[in-house]
């Protein structure tokens, strides 16, 4: 018997939907399938000789979900050999599941070729073409990402490139994802990696696509401008102030009035930066690396960004092609 495809599944007049199923429906409409394809492909082996490789597209799909629902990748393989929905969208059968080897070295091919960032170019050439462009502003953030600080592994030691820095007055230790995204869409346009202890003011050159005229950031932030690197850049730099440079004003003045009132709508416009990193910790559950190594951690989180970008711009495009669910 052929098995249903994840296509057909909504309208098997199955019992109640679950989200998951909703997420997947959702994605698998919005996911730009022809052009990720087209990027690894190239790359792709084809299977020649002995046992013939699993479809990209399969592959391709499995590698998502990882991303989506934060599978290492023996539980990916468990997952699709428990739960239907997961099979249906990756297009596979129980007759032949990918082991967790063949998980493993799917993301090892996309990280020797460097392809997340091309993932994340391919996703916002989709939404370009749909009236999702970057315009002429950028806002610049960071969270930090925390990592194992056990030595109690095997090999005794913790991962060298992870690193501790105070926030507040409490301690973390791990990586920064550094991100620029557009001031009018939200969308994410670049993303950085770097341990825990580099200063953000310092990646703000890595963040900007060049075309800019507004910068915005909060005030760790502050001083960005007098940088080397972005000496002669003619942007306007909207920087929030630090409290104690008009605390001390009288509250009832009308120079401290202005203020507040500048302050709260550079914060405004900078709220758009907080939601990428909402949606992969709070809707893909990313909330601690999963790998050992800055690149390897990097490459997933460019993946997740550019995945951020489809689950945010989802509604527009599921109206524009008239499928919008509530």
């Amino acid at each position: 018997m052929k098995q249903m495809t994840f296509a057909d599944a909504e309208y098997a007049g199955k019992r109640k939907q679950t989200r998951k199923e909703l997420f997947l429906i959702e994605m698998d409409r919005v996911v730009p399938w022809k052009g990720l394809i087209a990027l690894i492909e190239p790359h792709y082996p084809k299977g020649e000789g002995g046992r013939p490789a699993y479809p990209l597209m399969a592959m391709l799909r499995v590698h998502l979900m990882q991303n989506w629902f934060g599978y290492s990748d023996p539980a990916m393989e468990e997952a699709l050999y428990e739960t239907t929905i997961l099979r249906q969208f990756a297009g596979l059968s129980l007759e032949r599941i990918p082991d967790e080897t063949t998980i493993l070295n799917f993301r090892r091919l996309l990280e020797k070729h460097e392809l997340a960032a091309g993932i994340l170019a391919v996703i916002n050439g989709y939404l370009g073409d749909r009236g999702l462009s970057l315009r002429q502003g950028t806002i610049v953030d960071a969270t930090l990402i925390n990592a194992p600080s056990s030595t109690k592994n095997k090999d005794g030691k913790r991962d060298p490139e992870m690193h501790q820095t105070k926030k507040g007055n409490q301690y973390y230790f791990g990586m920064k994802a550094h991100i620029g995204v557009d001031d009018e869409s939200g969308l994410v346009h670049s993303v950085v990696g770097t341990a825990a202890n580099v200063a953000d003011v310092t990646q703000v050159d890595k963040l900007l696509h060049g075309d800019e005229n507004m910068v915005g950031a909060d005030a760790g932030y502050t001083g960005v401008e007098k940088r080397p690197e972005h000496e002669g850049r003619e942007v306007i730099w909207q920087i929030a102030a630090r409290r104690s440079t008009y605390k001390k004003l009288d509250k009832r003045s009308a120079l401290y009035k202005a203020k507040r009132k500048i302050e709260k709508a550079k914060a405004q416009v900078r709220a758009k930066v907080e939601h990428p990193f909402r949606v992969i910790k709070r809707q893909f559950g990313y909330v601690k690396v999963r790998f050992r190594g800055l690149a390897k951690n990097t490459a997933q989180l460019v993946t997740l960004f550019a995945l951020s970008n489809l689950w945010m711009a989802r509604r527009h495009l599921l109206a524009n092609a008239g499928e919008v669910r509530l």
